[in-house]
Formats: structure tokens, C-alpha cells, sequence
């Protein structure tokens, strides 16, 4: 178990962010071990022939991604800096990390490693070598290996993430609209509630039940950043080491929704007062979503989908909010009320 205990002070500066290459870490787990992930069959599915194709163009990436085990290496997958930065960004600050950073790190996951532990499956069809071969070439050549692992983390994204994005923003850019909404109406304690099965918050502390991890950290005034991800369902990430600001990564609600259209509900006698298609859009709006990925899931035209909520909108049954460059739409209480009895 591992505790985090909060000032007033680092309440006040928990932040949400999210990050395009935490995304690239955590899939290349679900890769390694399907079988742990199974909400993303489907997109393993599609990208694991990709990956078996580049034929070993990944070696450095995966052999930092260990699997089984409960460290990645920190530099990785250091916390974000900004609300939602892009993957540029972040292979630019990668490729910044100090080299004696970069050897602790390696050194913490040479120690941690589970020997113990036999290694998991990988993905139909995938072929990753993690000889330590690669890990000794980037200790020993720090900012060579950093430039390697940027340009493989650019590849893999391009391969397996890019065309996936749109939806993982728009799920990721949701669930920080939904968590801030929570925090504004309940503070803490509704926040956490329903965070992760593994998460829970009182007396002003966060406990996280991690397997093969014990101890306590103590804020003093970094606050807590965090971290909606889609790939890391359905366990957690938690970094507490110094010197990096302590990141909890946790799965993006409505993850399960990602990969299918789903059959909604119907709901007969609120179509017949605002129509079939705006009916399916609230039944739809169980978490925040855009335009576009509401699209996707009704297999309407974003035109009338855009057409459609704005007369909800004006009807008080749907709101609004910005989150980056996306307009995010979310139920009302008041839409809440029409939709109570409804099966979703």
C-alpha cells in the first residue's frame, strides 16, 4: 500500500494533465500482455502485424517497458508540464534528461526487475527482443540512447497511436472535464471516489493498493498531478520518487466505450418529445465527448450532431466546456432528471 498524504496547500495546486507519451509506455504494455488488457483486444488486433512487420524497430522502447514488473523507468514517462502537451514536446524534453538521471534510473530497474515472476505473453504475431544490450548502450551513452529512444517513440506513434489520437484526446480531454466538475461539487472526497477500484482518499490522505509496493509519501507543497490515461486500464502508474513531481496515471473514464460503437439504450417515450437522434446524444453523454467522437458512436453526420446539441444546449439539457481546443459537451442536471429510469 502506498499513502500520500495532502497539505491544504497541495490540494490547492493538484493539477489534471494528460500525455501523449505515458500513452506510448502504457500500450506498449497491453502489447507485451494482452491478456491483462483486455478492453483493448481490438486495437491490438489491429496494430500488433504493424509492429511484427517493423521487425525489431522498437528494441530500446520495449526493453524499457518490462513486463511483468512495477517500475518503468521515471525518465520515460516524466509528468507532463503543461495541460496537454504535445508528443514533440515531450520527445524534446526527453532528449534533455541529465545523463546521471537516466543511469539511476536504469540502475533502479536492474534492481527492481521480478526474476521471480515468468515473463508474459506477447502479442500474436509480435516479436520483441529486450536484450540488456540495449540498455548497457544507453547507460553508457546517455544522450545517444535519448536521441535513439525519441526517434523510436516517434516511429512506434506514427505506427500504432496517430490515427487513434482524435478519440484518445477527446476520451482523455473528458474524463478532466468530468474529474474537475467533481472536485468543484464534493472536493476530495469526490474526486477520488470513483478514480480506480485500487484508489481511496480519507483523512486528508490518498491510498493506492499497489501489489508488491509499501511506503508513505508526505507533499510538501508539489501537489498532486493527475494523469488520465486510456491504455493504462485497469491497473495504476504512481511516481513518487524524487526528483520528479509526484503523478498518479489512472484509466480515463468511459475507456471501456473506446474501441466499438455500443448499442444505447432506447428510450421511447422521451424520443417522441425531442426526437430519436437528440435522445441517443444525452443516452450517449454519460461522459463528456466532442462533436466528433459523438459522430463516431451515433453514426450521425458531425453537422447534425453539432445541429442537434446546440438545440439542446439552448433547451438546458446539455452544457458546454473548453478544454484546449475541443468543446466538450456533457448532460445537465436537468437532462439527468428525463433520463432517470433509463437503462444505459
Amino acid at each position: 500500500m502506498l499513502t500520500i498524504g495532502f497539505s491544504a496547500y497541495d490540494l490547492a495546486v493538484m493539477r489534471f494533465a494528460f500525455s501523449p507519451m505515458q500513452e506510448i509506455v502504457a500500450s506498449v504494455r497491453v502489447l507485451k500482455d494482452p491478456a491483462a488488457h483486455a478492453l483493448h483486444v481490438p486495437w491490438v488486433n489491429r496494430v500488433a502485424p504493424r509492429v511484427a512487420a517493423a521487425a525489431g524497430a522498437f528494441d530500446l522502447l520495449f526493453a524499457l517497458v518490462p513486463v511483468p514488473s512495477w517500475y518503468i523507468p521515471d525518465f520515460v514517462t516524466p509528468p507532463p508540464t503543461t495541460p496537454v502537451p504535445d508528443l514533440e514536446t515531450e520527445l524534446a524534453d526527453l532528449r534533455r534528461t541529465a545523463p546521471e538521471r537516466v543511469r539511476a534510473d536504469l540502475d533502479r530497474l536492474a534492481t527492481l526487475r521480478d526474476p521471480a515472476r515468468p515473463s508474459a505473453p506477447v502479442a500474436r504475431d509480435v516479436q520483441v527482443r529486450t536484450d540488456n544490450a540495449e540498455l548497457r548502450a544507453l547507460r553508457a551513452d546517455p544522450k545517444a540512447g535519448l536521441g535513439r529512444l525519441a526517434a523510436q517513440m516517434s516511429d512506434y506513434w506514427e505506427l500504432a497511436v496517430s490515427e487513434h489520437w482524435p478519440r484518445l484526446r477527446s476520451l482523455l480531454e473528458g474524463d478532466v472535464v468530468h474529474r474537475a466538475r467533481r472536485l468543484a461539487d464534493g472536493g476530495p472526497a469526490a474526486l477520488f471516489a470513483d478514480l480506480a477500484p485500487s484508489v481511496s482518499w480519507r483523512d486528508d490522505r490518498l491510498s493506492i493498493a499497489h501489489p508488491r509496493f509499501v511506503g508513505h509519501r508526505q507533499l510538501d507543497g508539489e501537489g498532486l498531478l493527475l494523469v488520465p490515461s486510456a491504455f493504462v486500464w485497469p491497473t495504476v502508474f504512481s511516481s513518487t520518487l524524487p526528483p520528479w513531481q509526484p503523478t498518479l496515471t489512472y484509466p480515463a473514464r468511459g475507456v471501456a466505450t473506446l474501441w466499438e460503437r455500443r448499442a444505447t439504450a432506447a428510450a421511447p417515450a422521451l424520443e417522441r418529445v425531442i426526437g430519436r437522434s437528440r435522445t441517443r446524444l444525452l443516452l450517449e453523454l454519460e461522459a463528456p465527448a466532442s462533436t466528433t467522437e459523438l459522430a463516431f458512436r451515433t453514426g450521425l453526420t458531425p453537422g447534425a450532431v453539432s445541429q442537434h446539441l446546440g438545440l439542446l444546449r439552448s433547451a438546458g439539457l446539455v452544457g458546454a466546456a473548453r478544454s484546449g481546443r475541443l468543446v466538450l459537451y456533457f448532460r445537465t442536471e436537468a437532462s439527468a432528471v428525463l433520463l432517470t429510469g433509463v437503462r444505459v
